[in-house]
């Protein structure tokens, strides 16, 4: 499953960019009213960041079919051809992505909630649909099983429209819609991080230090190897 990441921050951006291995950035209204400012400037610097390979995906904030589809294609425009716009799960965005993905666009269906939504989204030419996990689950609902149901509805029908799960509160719940065949996640900075951190992998890495000075002292293996610092 590849795993983009989901926030507007410029540091962490640039953080999870050099270290992790995310395919790209995804944005929405929210996310971008957090870090303020000159919105469209902000846009600029996360393309600049990511480079013109990598996604990024950023959400219409118009709600008028002719003003999403000139919107959109304002988006594209500023961010390169790798930008994948986000329509919300309406009858209006279904209409403006059964019109631009006609035209070629990449467009991510978003707000996502039931299977039935994400299918539609599909046969309209959603390139993804991005479910809510942890939003379905504090409805009561089941958040993985519903990214399941889609998987299963996707596989059946051959589409070439991907699931983007979105809206994680836990790693656990990354981890499950990786098990029912999500193609990928966007994923916060805190959530992130704690995928990769364990308290055990920081005490090893303690161990195996303390053992290795114990026997060889504070020179490293790279001190130690003839000619490999010349």
């Amino acid at each position: 499953m590849r795993l983009i990441l989901d926030t507007a921050n410029l540091k962490d951006i640039e953080y999870f960019n050099t270290h992790y291995p995310i395919e790209g950035v995804t944005t929405n209204p929210t996310i971008l009213s957090k870090e303020g400012g000159d919105a469209v400037a902000l846009l600029r610097q996360i393309r600049t960041i990511l480079g013109e390979d990598k996604e990024l995906h950023v959400q219409v904030v118009e709600t008028q079919y002719e003003r999403i589809l000139m919107e959109a294609r304002a988006i594209v425009k500023l961010l390169g051809e790798n930008t994948f716009v986000k329509i919300p799960a309406t009858d209006v965005g279904i209409r403006a992505t059964k019109t631009l993905s006609a035209e070629g666009m990449g467009i991510t269906v978003t707000a996502v909630l039931s299977p039935t939504q994400a299918m539609i989204a599909s046969l309209a030419g959603a390139s993804y649909v991005a479910p809510y996990v942890s939003r379905l689950e504090n409805l009561c609902e089941d958040g993985v099983g519903c990214v399941a149901a889609i998987a299963d509805v996707f596989a059946y029908s051959g589409t070439k429209t991907r699931i983007l799960a979105a809206s994680f509160k836990t790693v656990k719940e990354v981890l499950d819609v990786a098990a029912v065949g999500c193609h990928a996640a966007t994923v916060g900075s805190d959530v992130m991080k704690k995928m990769l951190a364990h308290t055990a992998t920081d005490t090893s890495i303690a161990d195996f230090a303390k053992d290795w000075e114990r026997a060889f002292g504070r020179h490293t293996l790279l001190e130690l190897i003839p000619n490999e610092r010349d």
